[in-house]
């Protein structure tokens, strides 16, 4: 009796000590992403990305229809700490790592994945946006012209450098550039055609969320739309380029984004329920400038070039 006793006592220590024994499962649903980049200010990180929308059917304009004057919501900005120039592949000072705070992507958490993987940062990285013009006197014999100066060559050293990185993973511009035209022509049609299905395949995760409500949105105002690409494109251009580390302690960890003008003719017209035109016009051809963010993974096996943002300037 008394070797009964002492086994019974056993067991219950066992499972109350069972009970007390804290989870090895770490829960990362409640975690959101770092929001890096500003639209006012290029040396600094925020939450949010200022002055930057998703708009439907490129930019395209009739004389009486703008599509990009649908209330589309655009999130307001905090700064942060300044970045320099030599941490361009690392989050700064305090700041945690992107993957770190980043939220598990859908397909990891039905997988019950622990380990996230990122397939993007969900952010756009100091977003272009057009300098102002500044004489040359002022520029050489104002302090405010030297401090000038400096930001522009900082802000070039940056595109510099994440061009000579990309070039060491087999970039080249002439096929980047046939690439990203491709690209532009398949968005823009599956945008007019409403294929959220295959859009999903070309557009980053934050991208896709933004135009399944912007093709939600267009539909409940139009009916359907035609728009056509005139080719070849006019001109494409490459505004900025920028690095977004993800692993301070692996500078190879980065993903690389491109910030690209794009000038084209376009052809639209929109429809209602009824099958008439109410907004464009197909038989005239219109010149179109975008200015479209593509971002590659250079540590991710397969990685290949999606669209990550679009800005309007």
């Amino acid at each position: 009796m008394a070797f009964l006793r002492s086994q019974t006592i056993r067991q219950l220590y066992k499972s109350v000590e069972i009970r007390n024994t804290p989870s090895l499962y770490v829960d990362t649903s409640h975690l959101s992403p770092i929001r890096v980049g500003s639209f006012g200010s290029y040396e600094k990180f925020d939450f949010g990305v200022q002055g930057f929308c998703y708009r439907s059917i490129s930019t395209y304009a009739s004389s009486s229809t703008r599509l990009g004057n649908f209330p589309w919501i655009c999130k307001s900005a905090k700064q942060l700490h300044p970045t320099t120039v030599i941490e361009l592949s690392a989050l700064l000072n305090h700041n945690r790592l992107v993957t770190t705070q980043a939220k598990a992507p859908p397909q990891a958490r039905q997988m019950g994945a622990l380990k996230v993987s990122m397939l993007s940062p969900g952010i756009v990285y100091e977003p272009y946006a057009p300098r102002e013009p500044i004489s040359f006197l002022r520029r050489w014999f104002t302090r405010s012209g030297w401090r000038r100066t400096k930001d522009d060559i900082i802000l070039e050293l940056k595109s510099a450098y994440t061009i000579a990185k990309l070039r060491k993973s087999g970039y080249s511009k002439k096929q980047f550039y046939e690439e990203a035209a491709h690209l532009y022509k398949e968005i823009n049609t599956l945008i007019s055609d409403g294929d959220k299905t295959q859009l999903r395949k070309f557009v980053t995760e934050n991208m896709y969320s933004g135009l399944k409500n912007e093709i939600k949105q267009r539909e409940s105002v139009w009916s359907s739309v035609y728009w056509e690409l005139i080719e070849p494109i006019v001109k494409i251009r490459t505004l900025r380029a920028r690095m977004i580390g993800v692993d301070r302690n692996d500078l190879s960890k980065v993903f690389v984004q491109l910030t690209l003008e794009i000038l084209c003719k376009q052809k639209f017209e929109a429809y209602n329920s009824k099958g008439l035109v109410v907004a464009g016009d197909k038989s005239k051809e219109v010149l179109v400038r975008d200015i479209w963010v593509f971002e590659k993974s250079l540590f991710h096996q397969g990685a290949y070039w999606r669209l990550c943002g679009r800005i309007s300037v």
